[in-house]
């Protein structure tokens, strides 16, 4: 017995569910139509429908890949003002934002005073990072030393570890703005070296190397960490008059002309 157009309708709506094909039972209706005005064959009515799927499933894995990385704002390459930007920052702007250094697992330290794009250049890159399919987490390096020690007190350590390990990427900001105990500064280095030459790390700090001693308090120590991050990374000198409040400015003229009008 054939079925009526309602019924299979209704049953293309049940087994889409058990199928778990949201978009195809959200949008089948519509490639039907649109089929029947260009007279396309089953062939090109059935490849519309798994693309619509295939597509729907990919903007939510970048949604989800970007939800999970922990980004605490959203910073966007297209969004970074690199006029504003030191030269140096200007010409490894050219060379990051293709990602190559994820591939090749290499660190970037992003050096220079508050307010000179750092963070927004690293979560640039790590949104950038999301979208082409990257496993991509963004975290403090105070904050992260913190979850280290509470990870080792609730021995779940070796699990963070190995999810550690794994990222392909990882944003460690802000090295340099609290200093650490021995222990909290031996399980940084610890975690650190875990992905050298594996996977990439990019640091923001706002110490020269010269004052990373200030940090671990242990010049072998120091010297070590520079050593392990620094082989074959990208060093983008952003030192200079603070991005922040350039970016402010242009804010306040803006604000100045729309008032004007």
């Amino acid at each position: 017995m054939e079925l009526s157009k309602q019924a299979l309708v209704e049953e293309i709506n049940t087994l889409s569910k058990e199928l778990k094909l949201p978009k195809i039972r959200q949008d089948f209706e519509e490639v039907i139509k649109e089929s029947v005005e260009t007279d396309a064959s089953y062939e090109e009515f059935l490849r519309q429908l798994l693309q619509k799927e295939l597509d729907s499933r990919q903007e939510s894995a970048k949604y989800n890949r970007i939800r999970r990385a922990d980004f605490p704002y959203k910073k966007y390459l297209e969004d970074l003002s690199t006029e504003d930007l030191s030269k140096d920052a200007q010409q490894k702007f050219k060379l990051l934002k293709g990602l190559d250094f994820i591939r090749e697992g290499r660190n970037v330290i992003l050096a220079g005073n508050a307010g000179t794009g750092k963070t927004h250049m690293a979560i640039g890159l790590g949104i950038k990072a999301c979208m082409e399919g990257y496993k991509v987490w963004f975290t403090t390096v105070p904050l992260l030393v913190n979850q280290i020690k509470e990870c080792r007190s609730e021995r779940t350590l070796r699990v963070f570890q190995n999810r550690f390990e794994k990222y392909d990427l990882v944003i460690a900001d802000e090295m340099g703005y609290i200093s650490f105990d021995k222990e909290g500064a031996e399980l940084l280095f610890t975690h650190l070296s875990l992905r050298a030459n594996q996977k990439s790390t990019i640091i923001t700090t706002n110490l020269s190397f010269e004052r990373w001693g200030e940090i671990f308090q242990d010049p072998v120590m120091t010297a070590a960490m520079i050593d392990r991050l620094t082989h074959q990374a990208y060093i983008v000198n952003m030192i200079g008059d603070s991005y922040r409040m350039k970016e402010t400015e242009k804010w306040l003229k803006k604000q100045e002309l729309i008032e004007q009008r």
